[in-house]
């Protein structure tokens, strides 16, 4: 009976030392990306991953033709609700890529919901998934690029490409900054409510990508460059802003966490070039996964 009773303490101990991320993505079958990519991701980091799809898709988006989609937005709600009446907690609430306006909403009330009345609020971080290369998603909206700007505003962490910041900003989008107009940049978007910004898809010079970081409360920045590899890579976005919130929610700073996604981001790019693999099924992230912790743990 005492053996037992320690195997529960234990046990219940382990649990409270577990954090726990809710990430709010869509869900691929085939074509690693958003939860197929933040789920194994986030576990692989000794963190507890879970889930409010938006939508499965039988396949991305991207390079396997016409897609068959089963549309959750009217069950996300209740979802959110039903863990509220269990007294699900989480220690951070990670939105990807949102299919509408209702949805960006409803995103938006789940944030509100787990943190209202809580003293230990979760940590917010939103990806803001609208464009790339200057250009808006094509099911992407104006109507939905403005309820976007709404729910950033209810970030603690940023997440955009240089597509999605101008667009959040009202700019015009460059596809090359200067460190000096990056800061710039990051500092305007700590304006609209988030006060640590990580601006993806940056480059100071030829064969070097990488990304900034901005914390708003020290006022400093950073930057993390790797070595540019050609091509267009499906679920990158989704694997560093995944790695990033791993090493946060451990406690490494903004501009660690930062290095460390870029590196995993980047290694992860090359190993998919390196076998020759279909980059229509997303980056082979998967053999890095065995030493992320150690990495993020330092």
């Amino acid at each position: 009976m005492n053996m037992e009773i320690d195997c529960h303490a234990k046990n219940t101990a382990l649990e409270q030392g577990t954090k726990r991320v809710l990430a709010v993505h869509d869900l691929s079958g085939v074509g690693k990306c958003s939860l197929t990519v933040a789920l194994p991701i986030l576990s692989a980091a000794g963190l507890e991953c879970a889930a409010l799809p938006t939508a499965v898709l039988s396949t991305h988006t991207g390079g396997f033709g016409k897609v068959v989609c089963r549309d959750l937005t009217g069950d996300m709600l209740p979802f959110a609700r039903h863990w509220l009446r269990e007294q699900v907690r989480f220690d951070a609430l990670y939105s990807g890529y949102l299919a509408s306006a209702e949805q960006i909403r409803i995103v938006r009330e789940v944030f509100h919901l787990f943190h209202a009345g809580k003293t230990d609020k979760p940590l917010v971080m939103v990806d803001p998934v609208m464009g790339d290369n200057g250009r808006l998603y094509s099911l992407y909206t104006l109507e939905m690029a403005a309820k976007m700007t709404e729910l950033c505003s209810a970030a603690d962490i940023l997440v955009p490409n240089l597509t999605e910041a101008a667009i959040l900003l009202g700019r015009e989008y460059r596809p090359a900054v200067s460190r000096e107009e990056a800061v710039e940049m990051m500092k305007a978007l700590s304006q609209l409510g988030p006060r640590r910004i990580v601006l993806t898809g940056v480059s100071f010079g030829a064969g070097r990508l990488g990304a900034a970081c901005y914390d708003a409360d020290v006022g400093w920045a950073d930057f993390a460059m790797e070595e540019t590899v050609p091509g267009h890579f499906h679920g990158t976005g989704d694997v560093f802003a995944s790695v990033l919130l791993a090493g946060l929610l451990h406690g490494r700073n903004l501009e660690t966490a930062m290095q460390i996604a870029v590196e995993f981001t980047a290694h992860s790019i090359r190993r998919t070039v390196e076998t020759d693999a279909d980059p229509r099924f997303g980056v082979c992230f998967e053999p890095g996964l065995s030493g992320l912790l150690e990495r993020i743990k330092g």
